[in-house]
């Protein structure tokens, strides 16, 4: 008998297109002998809805459902509730993979759901979810492994109200360029390169309006390494790794998704030991942060220091037909199919 497999998707975060991406490669690649998948979308104003096809996320018409859907956080139900023209029917649930990027999604939030409703999910629990998508405690628990990372200072939104303090509060740490970032956000959004007081008031402006926690960070000039993860408590592996070769200045959003002159370089040539320094500072961040299923860990190459910086761990990576997470697998010998196969038997587990 088949196991039933939501699959959540879109959400409210500045990911949202991203996600439903990452859900028609999951859903593409779903072993359906295995498993039947049910679609679950979360619109930009927070309506959950079902989701009839596939085809409706490609062509986005899912956003305009009637049927409304309610994961349940009674665990004796141990599913979802749909609700059409005033009748509600109960579907049990026996996993959840949440392609959700950002808040929440990627933040514990719908991870704390799904454990209140005792249903297995893909990926990291909790906490895990919670202090990885935010940068700054991130970098609070990394201090802690001795893995250099960028040298940063943290600003809330409310700091902004006096911007020459807030400014100043910056200079006193770092020199220009500098980058600037919203705590919690992904694929780049709102993250601007500032090398001067007026492109740094700017840049804060607009982190600002994606979060209320706001990082700066000392440029590092080098080359974007990744590396994807896998695994639980007991045994964790590293892929190979792979760079991305930026068309625009980084790798802003607009350069990850949308621009074809952004390339990705799988098994990169670094200098010796640097490769496996990068893998084994992988996994301890992954264990640090108690990472369980998957997670991308992001690096810098510093050319002129010759040495690996961390910049970020991703809980619940991109999962789209180009992604780095599902393509350094790839590199490995392990299909997209085989690694959701893995992730949802891994989940089950929990």
């Amino acid at each position: 008998m088949k196991k039933t497999a939501a699959i959540l998707f879109g959400g409210q975060s500045s990911e949202h297109e991203i996600s439903c991406l990452s859900a028609i490669t999951i859903i593409e690649h779903m072993d359906l002998e295995l498993y039947e998948p049910i679609l679950i979308g979360i619109r930009k104003d927070g309506r959950w809805l079902r989701v009839d096809s596939v085809d409706a996320v490609r062509d986005g018409s899912w956003r305009n459902g009637t049927v409304t859907a309610v994961i349940s956080p009674d665990a004796e139900q141990h599913g979802v509730i749909f609700l059409e023209n005033g009748s509600a029917r109960v579907t049990r649930l026996d996993v959840v993979f949440p392609a959700l990027h950002g808040l929440y999604g990627e933040d514990g939030t719908v991870q704390g759901l799904l454990t209140l409703a005792g249903i297995p999910y893909v990926g990291c629990g909790v906490l895990s979810s919670a202090v990885s998508m935010d940068k700054l405690y991130t970098k609070l628990i990394v201090d802690t492994l001795g893995v250099r990372q960028a040298a940063y200072v943290p600003l809330m939104r409310r700091e902004l109200s006096e911007m020459e303090r807030a400014i100043a509060k910056v200079e006193r740490k770092l020199s220009y360029p500098v980058f600037v970032k919203p705590a919690n956000a992904g694929s780049s959004k709102g993250v601007s390169k500032a090398g001067s007081r007026r492109e740094l008031e700017t840049a804060l402006l607009e982190a600002a309006k994606h979060d209320r926690k706001i990082l700066v960070e000392e440029t590092i000039v080098g080359r974007e390494i990744e590396c994807a993860v896998f695994g639980d408590e007991t045994d964790v592996q590293a892929s190979a790794l792979g760079e991305i070769l930026a068309a625009d200045e980084f790798y802003s959003y607009e350069a990850k998704y949308y621009n074809a002159e952004s390339k990705t370089v799988i098994g990169p040539k670094l200098p010796d030991g640097v490769t496996e320094q990068i893998r084994e500072a992988a996994k301890r961040i992954f264990r640090a942060v108690d990472g369980f299923g998957l997670s991308r860990v992001d690096f810098f190459f510093d050319t002129e220091k010759q040495e690996m910086v961390f910049n970020e761990i991703n809980t619940l990576p991109g999962f789209t037909a180009i992604s780095m997470y599902p393509t350094l697998w790839e590199a490995e010998g392990v299909s997209k199919k085989e690694l959701i196969r893995r992730l949802l038997a891994m989940a089950e587990t929990r």
